[in-house]
């Protein structure tokens, strides 16, 4: 073999490694286009859910950007360019002859509050939230240490808004039933505490139904407890009662019938902590009913997760960083089932069971018992 034939062999492959790797590199150029066009969508996204925007295009037919803002009460000018980017971002239906725009009833079904827990832009509000504290995350990648809660403004009322779209729904009719038997004794009577009660809405909610049960609710957010303490005067119940207070340290023993916990224990600093001494709490034959992220606790589990990228950026972003800024243990919004169910079987809880609700995508339900 000559030498021109040897180096005629060895060529061939490189080009053909070199077309792959041109083609694998213009196919993440055009998803990383993807990714920063709709990384910026979701920001006109969270504001047609605040302002109203979609709420008021679901009821109106096609319409021009100055008949949206009219009905809207908002401004034209920045209705008609977030109107534009929506288009171009095929969100929602532009017709060039009318100047029109409409919202598709499809489309309408995944934006409106009227969607409910299917109101997916209730939850891009959390991008801006999350991009607010980036500067002070960054200097954690580099220094350590966390973000702490209070740096997180308007977290509250989105966890609020969040949470209250599925125990409308699903809190009385579905959530408690899947405990069987409790809703029997919530209507004769029980004692109930809520761990990380936040604003105090599924505790109320509880409270106006059962009015025979007495319900408390611990959390260490002053404008939470605040907030659960209004709702509760405002809707005339009488038997629930919050308190501003660290669950680290619940004080209390063998004194509830029942606990829950709402997406509250992987926020915070001590989890293993925290569930000690909701076991130590409970009443021997009482249940804990835990609501926590649907997810797996190993990551190669996680890769076709449909919210994977979101739950580990705001685990980054807030839920792991505010128990870090506690000298916590971080242990993130992913911790996932395999060590929920561990950490809570090492808390005294001798069985674990697992509920999914239809109509909560995001979380799995445990329900816990000492004996």
């Amino acid at each position: 073999m000559s030498s021109d034939t040897q180096t005629l062999s060895t060529a061939e492959p490189t080009t053909a490694t070199d077309a792959e790797f041109a083609a694998r590199a213009e196919a993440f150029g055009n998803r990383m286009l993807e990714i920063l066009n709709d990384g910026f969508l979701t920001l006109m996204v969270s504001i047609g859910h605040q302002t109203g925007l979609f709420d008021v295009m679901s009821s109106l037919p096609p319409a021009t950007s100055a008949d949206i803002a009219r009905a809207a009460q908002l401004n034209e000018r920045y209705v008609r360019e977030c109107l534009s980017a929506l288009t171009v971002g095929r969100i929602v239906d532009y017709e060039p002859d009318t100047h029109t725009f409409a919202l598709p009833p499809e489309h309408a079904a995944a934006l409106t509050r009227a969607a409910g827990p299917e109101n997916i832009a209730a939850f891009a509000q959390y991008i801006p939230l999350a991009a607010s504290v980036e500067p002070a995350i960054i200097d954690c990648f580099r220094h350590g240490g966390g973000v702490p809660y209070s740096k997180y403004g308007r977290f509250q009322q989105l966890m609020a808004e969040e949470s209250a779209a599925v125990h409308d729904v699903a809190l009385i009719d579905v959530t408690i039933t899947l405990v069987p038997g409790l809703p029997e004794r919530l209507r004769e009577g029980i004692d109930v505490a809520d761990v990380g009660c936040g604003s105090g809405h599924a505790l109320n909610l509880l409270g106006r139904e059962f009015p025979n049960s007495r319900f408390i609710g611990y959390d260490f957010s002053e404008e939470g407890v605040a907030a659960g303490r209004a709702e509760a005067a405002a809707l005339g119940v009488t038997n629930t009662r919050f308190e501003v207070r660290d669950v680290t340290d619940l004080g209390v023993s063998n004194q509830f019938d029942l606990i829950t916990a709402f997406d509250a224990i992987h926020d915070q600093a001590h989890p293993a902590q925290v569930l000690r001494g909701i076991a130590e709490a409970l009443k021997d034959d009482g249940t804990f009913l835990m609501v926590d992220i649907q997810a797996s606790s190993n990551l190669e589990d996680n890769m076709e997760h449909p919210l994977g990228p979101g739950m580990y950026t705001m685990s980054t972003m807030h839920c792991m960083t505010v128990s870090l800024a506690l000298d916590g243990d971080g242990l993130g919004t992913m911790w996932g089932e395999q060590v929920a169910t561990r950490m809570l079987r090492e808390a005294g809880f001798a069985s674990v069971d697992i509920e999914h609700v239809d109509a909560d995508i995001f979380n799995s339900y445990y329900i816990a018992r000492k004996a």
